[in-house]
């Protein structure tokens, strides 16, 4: 093993040279430079019925909460969690449900497909989700599609279970049901649906849930992300229709209107939707990337319009469960790593990457599936990379770098961006994403820096995300860390190598990428060596302080002490798939699109 996992650095010099990039890098902040980015920003989304899978049913998922660690290590700040999906509206609360799953409803009275109250939680629900890293911030779905005559009392019910529930995690936001863009054809709504229908929905139950949760909790009513939508294209739900049909309304006996945030979600590709076939070589064009996300482009636009932020709460490369070989391999890394770069310089507040538990697009597998007990897969690496590149500062920024001339065949398939810390240039960051397999001979991308030559002399210290090949399932380090080798998820390093490059007087500098690899070079001292600063962080928790702990941590949580509030066993993410465990239970009946879309949370329409 000692001579595969020195790959990382090692064999970047029997690469051979394939091209000479020229990137030119200013001292001083673009002008389409990021917002100081929140550390919370690379962030998971959970499908609700996939809760214990994650999080543990009796004991809790000791992978899971390892990962989580590692980040909160990185950044300070636990990563942002959406638990939202398709299933958040089909979800109902039952005080006298006190198993660790959720249940079929067999007084099931909901309309739809899938009826809107076909499943039953309980107080266990709340009690696994309030495992999650200490002051995790959180956004909630809540059920808009049931519709009964006692729809305001559930909904109000559910609320409150959900503040009660939870107090070590901070709960930021509501959103009121899961792409109601869909809710036409999958059952919920009949007769005529639109942005006009939905609106007039949403704020009946938005002025309830204030009225009657968040009044009597001292919080304010701009607590809400509405939209949530998996297409605005061709419809009337774009934030601009929103907007002008009433959503931002200011609400009864406040100042603000009930939204916080616009929440959109999007897929690189869906399968059964998407009309071209998907390859690994496809997704690694990282160009490809930007021509799809022009339509949410305009919709970060539109917001731009509001007061409100705009966050991407549901994202993932591929729906509704990812695709073998492609979305499982480290190819997916770094197409990750390049979005989340991509997604902070378009100013998007927060991208949770959806996760199930049959996904082979999630960051792990948490329970015994396929033949397989938990395991970490290569697109974990890209949540410690991004994280570790921007640190807990709070005072991060990211411009992308453009217009550059690659050489041969590299168009289209490299990304840099430049990371400024307090202002100041702290990092460039290199996504080498032309393919090269395990199997194949591997070339390397010289890339030649102009720096400011005010640096001249400093060092470059360099910090790779590296595996064999495009293709590998296995074997991902990132500046030198092994998340796999553990075997739980924590982190081991595997090369102590420290990579360097010196500036010249000139403010020239050269470093080498290898074809499938990504590098940041950090000027001054290693990647990950950034401190924190208090009063930005506060800044930024100010933007939604929400409710709960706010209790952060610069190093990792022990495992010892994060077991004393999770529970104490370190076997809880052995558990296999049963027949109430989520997703799982229902793969056997969901061959329509529809079907598919109940697995994953979302149904994307763009092709």
């Amino acid at each position: 093993m000692a001579a595969f996992w020195a790959f990382g650095s090692t064999l970047l010099s029997l690469a051979a040279a394939q091209g000479t990039l020229q990137i030119p890098v200013t001292d001083s902040l673009p002008d389409d430079h990021s917002d100081f980015i929140d550390p919370s920003f690379a962030g998971f989304g959970i499908e609700p019925s996939n809760l214990f899978s994650f999080t543990g049913y009796a004991e809790p998922n000791e992978l899971t909460f390892q990962l989580l660690d590692n980040l909160v290590s990185y950044t300070g700040a636990p990563p942002h969690i959406r638990l939202g999906g398709n299933t958040e509206d089909y979800m109902v609360f039952s005080e006298d449900m006190e198993q660790y799953t959720w249940i079929t409803n067999p007084n099931a009275t909901g309309g739809g497909a899938f009826a809107s109250d076909s499943m039953l939680i309980g107080p266990k629900f709340f009690e696994v989700a309030n495992r999650f890293p200490e002051g995790t911030p959180i956004t909630w779905g809540l059920n808009l599609a049931y519709q009964q005559s006692d729809y305001i009392d559930r909904l109000v019910t559910m609320a409150n279970q959900v503040i009660s529930g939870i107090p070590r995690l901070r709960l930021v936001s509501f959103e009121i049901g899961n792409e109601p863009d869909l809710y036409a054809q999958n059952g919920f709504r009949t007769g005529v649906w639109g942005g006009d229908v939905y609106v007039g929905e949403w704020l009946d139950r938005a002025s309830a849930l204030y009225e009657q949760v968040l009044q009597p909790n001292d919080l304010p009513s701009n607590f809400f992300e509405p939209g949530c939508t998996a297409s605005t294209i061709g419809t009337s739900f774009q934030v601009q229709d929103l907007d002008s049909l009433g959503i931002t309304v200011q609400a009864n006996d406040s100042s603000t209107s009930y939204v916080a945030s616009w929440n959109q979600h999007d897929y690189y590709y869906y399968i059964s939707v998407s009309t071209y076939p998907l390859t690994l070589y496809t997704m690694m064009t990282l160009s490809t990337t930007k021509d799809q996300f022009d339509a949410w482009v305009t919709q970060i636009q539109q917001a731009d319009n509001t007061p409100y932020p705009y966050a991407l709460r549901e994202m993932c490369s591929v729906g509704p469960i990812g695709y073998e070989g492609i979305t499982n391999t480290f190819g997916a890394s770094l197409w990750s790593l390049n979005f989340f770069l991509y997604a902070a310089t378009l100013n998007i507040t927060s991208v949770e990457m959806h996760m199930t538990d049959n996904s082979n697009a999630s960051a792990w597998q948490p329970i015994e599936m396929y033949g397989r007990q938990p395991f970490v897969r290569p697109n974990y690496y890209a949540w410690a990379a991004f994280d570790q590149i921007i640190g807990p500062s709070c005072q991060a920024q990211v411009a992308p770098i453009s217009n550059l001339d690659y050489p041969g065949d590299y168009g289209g398939r490299v990304e840099a961006y430049s990371v400024y810390q307090d202002g100041q240039l702290d990092t460039i960051v290199i996504i080498n994403a032309n393919m090269a397999n395990v199997s194949e001979s591997k070339e390397s991308l010289t890339i030649s820096l102009s720096l400011p030559s005010s640096l001249s002399g400093q060092v470059l210290h360099l910090a790779y995300l590296t595996s064999d090949g495009a293709d590998a399932t296995a074997g991902t380090t990132w500046n030198g860390i092994s998340f796999e080798q553990s075997g739980n998820g924590s982190p081991t390093t595997v090369d102590t190598t420290d990579a360097t490059a010196t500036i010249a007087s000139d403010g020239s500098a050269t470093i080498t990428v290898r074809d499938s690899q990504a590098v940041a070079a950090r000027i001054g001292s290693k990647v990950g060596s950034v401190t924190a600063n208090s009063a930005a962080c506060a800044a930024i928790a100010s933007r939604s302080p929400g409710i709960g702990s706010t209790s952060t941590s610069s190093s990792k949580s022990s495992s010892s002490s994060n077991s004393a509030s999770r529970g104490s066993s370190a076997t809880g993410s052995s558990a296999s798939a049963t027949a109430t465990n989520g997703v799982r239970r229902i793969t056997a009946i969901v061959f329509s699109t529809l079907g598919v879309a109940f697995m994953s949370g979302a149904l994307l329409l763009w092709t």
